[in-house]
């Protein structure tokens, strides 16, 4: 949606750095997940590091000298620490902005050292893989996911990374609330496609809509003769163009599942009334489709 918004030529115009730019954005989002999940490290790094320094001070306390290590002992952030494929990853993609911009590992480290999760967990010395991953999932909800500072700070490194923070953290807390002490070093480290189909499906639904505009576009104003085009919003338009192509052209996807996507999506970014809208004129034309017999689609409850 975003690409094609973006996009100023026409439909025999040169859009190869457009396609160009929506396969980056895709890789921008998985280094945008590698980059939240090697703040997790980073944070036990400057743990370890405070712990280090604590225990060399001239005037050292009996707690400086015997400190709790529960949090830099943690399970959790000890298996992605010791992953040596995460790590590989995080190299292979050039994360390094913890280094450059370490005053954000302290912003967190900080905001957790208040927090009451903190407190909390840190009136025991001991601790078992379970408990200690209660901990990381509650930090990195209440504490990471939603923190400001960081939140400006993706914002200024990259323009895409505001959209994907969402799915990218929701990612990440199933993946932690999912893991075991024995998962093997895939497991924080999955695949931005589910297969070759899935980047193959972004680039063709891409390229179908645009190559295809005029045609869409009259498809969706014979449903909307009640509205001039100068007052449908163009993301609305958008929307409709790519939903409609995908009716289309998608045989294998489910017009419930397209029409659901695309309201979904009205929602977060169109008009309060978008998604009434869209979803009128989609429901007409796939009415239209079912009668002439040229809704395409296969497999069992595709309709």
């Amino acid at each position: 949606m975003q690409t094609i918004y973006a996009f100023k030529g026409g439909e025999s115009g040169d859009f190869k750095n457009d396609q160009k730019f929506l396969i980056n954005s895709l890789d921008d989002m998985y280094h945008l997940y590698l980059l939240q999940l090697s703040l997790l490290i980073e944070v036990q790094k400057r743990v370890e590091d405070h712990l280090d320094k604590s225990q060399l001070k001239h005037l050292a306390t009996s707690e400086d000298k015997n400190p709790n290590k529960k949090l830099v002992n943690n399970e959790v952030l000890q298996l992605l620490k010791h992953n040596s494929l995460l790590q590989d990853t995080i190299r292979t993609y050039g994360v390094d902005n913890w280094t450059l911009d370490n005053e954000y590992v302290d912003v967190i480290y900080k905001a957790i050292l208040a927090s009451d999760l903190y407190k909390e967990y840190m009136q025991t010395r001991t601790s078992d893989f379970k408990a200690d991953k209660h901990f990381i999932v509650d930090v990195f909800k209440e504490i990471i996911a939603p923190n400001e500072k960081l939140y400006d700070y993706l914002e200024d490194k990259n323009l895409t990374w505001l959209d994907d923070l969402p799915t990218v953290n929701t990612a990440i807390l199933k993946l932690l609330r999912k893991s075991k002490p024995n998962v093997s070093e895939s497991y924080f480290v999955p695949k931005l496609y589910k297969d070759l189909d899935d980047k193959e499906f972004a680039v063709s639904l891409f390229k179908k809509t645009i190559l295809n505009t005029t045609k869409l576009n009259a498809e969706i104003d014979k449903k909307a003769k009640n509205w001039e085009a100068e007052r449908i919003a163009q993301i609305d338009y958008i929307l409709m163009q790519m939903a409609v192509c995908e009716i289309q052209n998608f045989p294998s996807i489910p017009v419930k599942v397209t029409i659901n996507e695309y309201l979904e999506i009205a929602k977060e970014y169109s008009t309060p009334k978008s998604s009434i809208f869209i979803n009128g004129i989609l429901d007409k034309l796939v009415k239209e489709y079912q009668q002439n017999g040229t809704l395409n689609k296969v497999g069992r409850g595709l309709m």
